[in-house]
Formats: C-alpha cells, structure tokens, sequence
C-alpha cells in the first residue's frame, strides 16, 4: 500500500477549490490495482490514541468521476470534523459498483465490502461495527450507496443517496451500464435484478436507516420519487428529502450536508 498527500484544483460551477486529502494505493484481487482511495479525518484525529474510535462514512462517485470527485466538491476535512467522522473516498471507475456478471474483472462490491472495508479498520481507529459505518453517494455513488448498504446489512447499518440513478432499467443505453450487465434486450432478468428499484422488494425493513434526496430539476428524479413511494408501500421506514435542483456539484455540495447530520445523529444519538 502506498501513501502520498495530494494537492489539486477541480473547477466547479462555484469557481475552483484547493483540495488537501490523503491518498492511498491498495492491493486488490476483485479489480485491478492499484485501487485508489482518498481518506479525511476530522481534526484532532490521533492515531495512537486507540481509546478514541470514529464512525466511517464511505463516500462513492458519480460516472466519470473517481477518489478525487468528492474533495473537489465540498471540502471533506471540514465535513469529517464537523460531523466527528473519518470520511473515505473509493475510486468507482464508472462500476455501478456492482460485482459484474459480463466482465468477472470488475467486481467492485467485493472490493468495497471484502477489502477496503477491512483495510479502513486495520490502518484508523474507527468503530468496527455496522453501527458505526455509513455509505452513500451521488449519482452512479447513490445506487452504490443504496446498493451495498441494503445488501451487506452485515457491515452497513447506514446508507443513502443523493440525486442516485436507483432504476437504470429507463437508461439502457447510458453510462456504461450495458458494459457490467450486457446488452438489456438480452439480458432483461439480469437489468431487473441489478436496480435498487427491485432490489428493495428483497430486502429485510428495518435493517438499514436509509436517507436519500434528488433535486426536483434533476433527471433522476421521477425515479427517486418512484423508489420512495415503494420504501412507502413496503414499510421501509426512511428519511427523502428533496429540494430544487439539478444534477450538479452545487447541488451535492448542499444535499451531502443534511445527510452527514442524519448519519451523525445514528452515530451520536442524543443521550
């Protein structure tokens, strides 16, 4: 594993912003390696001091984007401090964060939840617990966030979504998603299967706290309204929040925050 601290401008809509996080370089046997990850920590962190551990809030990227989209959007030393919380950024590499059936090459959910997750607790002091972890995201990152929260309830007892493309059954043709799973015409049950739209109806109420959001002027929308009113239908108690706008860095940088304050709130409950 290899370490560096990196510095880089992301222009943005709001204007640029200088970024300091920690970078690292993990081995991996589920994709290729490196796998590149980016790590805040909330200030007065102290490694040796083992008698004070933090919650972990594994933050995922949209398509396009990779460790460095989220550091160039908001900036995560503040959010990791305000919140009490070690923040950790993977590389997604536009996966969908699916363990793919069409390319046994990427299988980034076995990565996340069989590697990193094991590699944050051994290198910080962090609270080794369902409990004590959170995963969300935007966008591609919000079906992650979804995806392996309400799947690996084992590791996850937190998890969530900001403006999350949760049904990419009405997108067949967009990002890369017929690359992970095949061709949709051909591979119909396989596209049905791999949604959180579906996967909802599987999964156990009551074993995640789930928070979720989109901007009403964003494209995904009408199906984060459709995931919410299902949630609803099946009792899976959960918090969606929406507000005006689009799919965009203004807007995450706003909707990230009311989502870190829920995940405090379940990592901190008032006494």
């Amino acid at each position: 594993m290899k370490q560096k601290t990196f510095f880089f401008l992301a222009l943005m809509l709001l204007g640029l912003r200088a970024v300091a996080v920690t970078e690292h370089e993990i081995d991996s046997k589920f994709i290729a390696s490196p796998a590149k990850v980016s790590v805040a920590l909330p200030s007065g962190y102290d490694g040796k001091n083992l008698s004070e551990r933090y919650p972990v809030v594994y933050l995922l990227n949209g398509y396009g984007g990779n460790h460095q989209s989220w550091p160039g959007i908001i900036d995560l030393d503040s959010l990791a401090t305000v919140n009490r919380v070690i923040i950790v950024c993977p590389d997604g590499r536009d996966s969908w964060y699916w363990d793919s059936p069409a390319n046994p090459q990427m299988k980034m959910e076995s990565y996340i939840t069989k590697e990193l997750v094991g590699w944050v607790d051994s290198t910080y002091n962090t609270r080794a617990n369902p409990q004590g972890r959170a995963i969300t995201g935007l966008s591609m990152g919000g079906h992650g966030g979804l995806w392996i929260g309400l799947r690996h309830p084992e590791l996850f007892a937190n998890a969530g979504s900001t403006s999350g493309g949760v049904d990419i059954r009405p997108f067949p043709k967009r990002w890369k998603i017929a690359k992970w799973l095949g061709p949709k015409e051909s591979n119909p049950r396989r596209w049905n299967e791999s949604t959180v739209a579906t996967l909802i109806e599987r999964v156990t109420p009551g074993k995640c706290n789930i928070i979720f959001d989109c901007g009403t002027e964003d494209f995904f929308y009408k199906v984060n309204c459709a995931l919410d009113r299902a949630m609803t239908r099946r009792g899976i108690q959960h918090t969606y929040l929406t507000s005006p706008g689009g799919h965009s860095p203004a807007y995450w940088r706003k909707s990230i925050q009311p989502q870190l304050r829920f995940f405090k709130s379940k990592f901190y409950p008032a006494k």
